[in-house]
């Protein structure tokens, strides 16, 4: 059974994590005590919904669960330290504490272990978020228990609705750059100045200027993107940064 468990204390666990060259053992208290931190849990690291979708967008929300309260976002995950790190960096989710419970232990005591040898996984954690306060439990979202890796209730949004129903989302913002661009490096610095998160497409190692035609109609760069519509150029960008 997957149990709601809200009122209730997280697991008292310890984590054998890798920091650099050094094991360093990380404790439940470490993670909740006297803070308020957004969790959500998963099958696996490198894994596709979980690569794609949810660890994504925790982090590109994180700016906005801070101005609300969060201090910490915290990714758990039935995996060694090693593979939580290699994927933390594959990402590039500089904004999330992977937290590696190898053993399952913290799923276990959750009541989210579940067995998943049908796909060679093993044991493994269901998926889940929840918001903590102070060790405590005051929300939980917890997938419907059915076949496969459901993914309809424990994403970033519909616990940022949770927490402040009013919170407003940061635009979806694309840049094309190519290197050495001057102008690139203004609009990146205004976007960046502004607190404006990107993503950056650079020509020649994304991309090549046949995108950027068929997007934008453009043969030049920087061109920039917000939640769909073409902002444009470098002068465009600082404007936009600056509205």
């Amino acid at each position: 059974m997957l149990d709601n468990i809200e009122g209730q204390s997280v697991p008292n666990v310890t984590f054998p994590t890798r920091q650099g060259d050094e094991w360093v053992n990380v404790s439940t208290d470490q993670l909740f005590k006297g803070k308020t931190v957004v969790v959500f849990a998963l099958p696996g690291a490198f894994t596709p919904t979980c690569s794609s979708t949810h660890l994504p967008r925790y982090n590109e929300l994180a700016g906005v669960f801070k101005k609300n309260g969060v201090d910490d976002i915290v990714c758990l995950s039935v995996n060694d330290t090693f593979v939580m790190n290699a994927w933390l960096a594959d990402q590039e989710a500089e904004n999330i504490t992977v937290v590696p419970d190898g053993t399952g232990a913290f799923a276990e005591g959750m009541g989210m272990l579940v067995d998943k040898s049908d796909i060679g996984f093993g044991k493994r954690s269901w998926r889940y978020s929840m918001l903590v306060k102070d060790g405590v439990i005051e929300k939980m979202f917890i997938e419907p228990n059915q076949p496969g890796d459901p993914f309809e209730v424990s994403d970033a949004d519909t616990m940022l609705n949770y927490i402040n129903p009013n919170a407003k989302a940061p635009a979806a913002v694309t840049i094309f750059t190519k290197p050495g661009c001057p102008f690139c490096a203004k609009a990146k610095a205004a976007l960046k100045d502004n607190n404006i998160g990107f993503e950056e497409i650079v020509l020649g190692t994304d991309a090549t200027t046949v995108s950027l035609r068929a997007v934008s109609g453009q043969t030049t760069v920087p061109q920039i993107f917000a939640d769909g519509k073409h902002i444009g150029d470098s002068e465009a960008a600082i404007a936009y940064a600056n509205s």
